[in-house]
C-alpha cells in the first residue's frame, strides 16, 4: 500500500472517529442528528464505494473530510448549540450562533471542488469560464435543495425539526445560508482553477 492509499485510510478512519463521536450522547434529539448528520453520512459511502473507479486528489479528500467534521459537529449539538459557534458570537459580538454559516460555506467549497474534477474527467468542457461557471451553479442547487428539504421537514414535524432549521429567529436565515454558499463555492472554484493552471 503507498503512501496516498495510507492517508486515505487514516481520513476515512478520522472520519469514523469522528462519527462515532458525535452519535454518542447527542446533545438534541436522534432525529435531529440523523438530519444533520445524513450528507456526511451518504458522502462517505459514495466515496468508499466509488473509490477504486473515480478516485480523488488527496487535497479533495482533506476538504471532505473537514467538511464531514463540521457537519457531525453540527450534528452533535445542534448547529444554534455548537460551543465554537457561542466564542465566535462573543469574539464578533454576534446576536446569534453563527456556526451554521461555516457549514453552508463548506456546503459551497466542497461541491464546487468536487464538480470541477467530475466535469474535466467526464464532460468535454474542459474550459475554466464554463468549469467554473458550473461548478458554482451546481454547488447553489445544492444549497437550494438543502434549504427547501430543511423547510418540508419543519413542515412534517415542527417541533422535533426546529434544531434542524436552526434559524434562531433570523428571517433571513435562508438567504444567508445560500449566500454563504455562493461565497464558498465562488472562492473555491477560483482558486483551484488558478493552481490547475499554473
Amino acid at each position: 500500500m503507498d503512501n496516498i492509499a495510507k492517508s486515505h485510510l487514516l481520513l476515512l478512519a478520522l472520519v469514523l472517529l469522528m462519527m462515532f463521536w458525535s452519535v454518542v450522547g447527542v446533545e438534541d434529539t436522534y432525529l435531529t442528528w440523523i438530519l444533520e448528520a445524513a450528507p456526511a453520512i451518504v458522502g462517505l459511502f459514495v466515496l468508499v464505494f466509488t473509490y477504486r473507479k473515480f478516485q480523488l486528489p488527496t487535497f479533495l479528500y482533506v476538504v471532505i473530510a473537514f467538511h464531514m467534521a463540521v457537519l457531525l459537529l453540527g450534528a452533535h449539538y445542534s448547529y444554534a448549540n455548537v460551543p465554537f459557534g457561542f466564542w465566535m458570537q462573543d469574539w464578533f459580538g454576534w446576536t446569534r450562533n453563527n456556526y451554521d454559516k461555516i457549514g453552508h460555506l463548506m456546503q459551497g467549497v466542497t461541491p464546487g471542488l468536487v464538480m470541477i474534477e467530475l466535469l474535466r474527467r467526464t464532460t468535454p468542457i474542459k474550459t475554466a469560464g464554463w468549469t467554473g461557471f458550473l461548478s458554482v451553479c451546481v454547488a447553489e442547487a445544492i444549497s437550494a435543495l438543502y434549504e427547501i428539504i430543511e423547510w418540508l421537514a419543519s413542515l412534517s414535524n415542527p417541533t422535533d425539526t426546529e434544531a434542524f432549521l436552526g434559524t434562531q429567529g433570523y428571517i433571513w436565515d435562508t438567504q444567508t445560508d445560500m449566500f454563504m454558499c455562493l461565497i464558498g463555492a465562488t472562492v473555491a472554484v477560483i482558486i483551484r482553477l488558478r493552481t490547475m493552471r499554473s
